[in-house]
């Protein structure tokens, strides 16, 4: 006769679960504390409090405040990354294929993801981080005109690379005007008026535009 068994969690998968439990508990105290207070007015004592933990544990998990304000900005990137991402898959699979229609669905979601997370898009554009954030946002918002440039198949043309950089900054701009709104509605009226904007600048056909004469 076959023993019977149980099927029970092992300790390392509870473990991975308790600390990234832990984890994700500190980056929520440190997105309430550092939208608050800023980077340089917040203490790793104010983030701990409001987590319920201990300064041992955030040092363990993250190295210091500045760490942690460098992975809250990381998670932070990967949300708008995701949002965007998965509003581009959706529109192929209803059978997009345009590529400009794909670049402003994940533009709008982008939008839409700033005003949902406008506490965080505030933080980070006042400029107030520690030593080295600066070039990491350069060196993401570089990476993030060269995946735009693929999703529109761009090519190598300068006239189309300088529109989608043009285009990349323009959304990231947008996303912080979507941010500083009052309003749901304000931050709509925005948002069509990007994309309008956007559809004017298409980067696919602005090389083809005659030369004046």
């Amino acid at each position: 006769m076959a023993r019977k068994t149980t099927s029970r969690p092992s300790a390392n998968a509870w473990q991975w679960s308790r600390t990234a439990e832990t984890r994700r508990g500190m980056l929520t105290a440190a997105r309430e504390v550092f939208t608050e207070r800023g980077f340089a007015d917040a203490s790793v004592a104010d983030v701990v409090e409001r987590a319920g933990s201990s300064v041992g544990s955030l040092y363990h998990h993250f190295g210091g405040k500045a760490e942690l304000f460098l992975a809250l900005w990381e998670d932070h990137q990967a949300a708008h990354e995701e949002g965007a991402a998965t509003a581009v898959a959706g529109a192929r699979q209803k059978g997009e294929m345009d590529p400009l229609e794909l670049f402003i669905r994940g533009a709008q979601a982008f939008l839409v993801e700033s005003w949902e997370r406008r506490d965080l898009v505030r933080l980070f554009m006042d400029g107030d981080g520690p030593p080295g954030f600066e070039l990491m946002r350069r060196t993401r918002g570089r990476e993030w005109v060269r995946q735009n440039a693929v999703l529109l198949g761009a090519g190598s043309d300068p006239v189309a690379r300088v529109t989608v950089a043009v285009l990349t900054t323009i959304i990231g701009e947008a996303g912080r005007e979507v941010a500083a709104c009052e309003t749901k509605a304000e931050a709509d009226k925005v948002a069509e008026a990007t994309i309008r904007l956007i559809r004017r600048l298409d980067p696919l056909t602005v090389g083809d535009e005659p030369a004046p004469s």
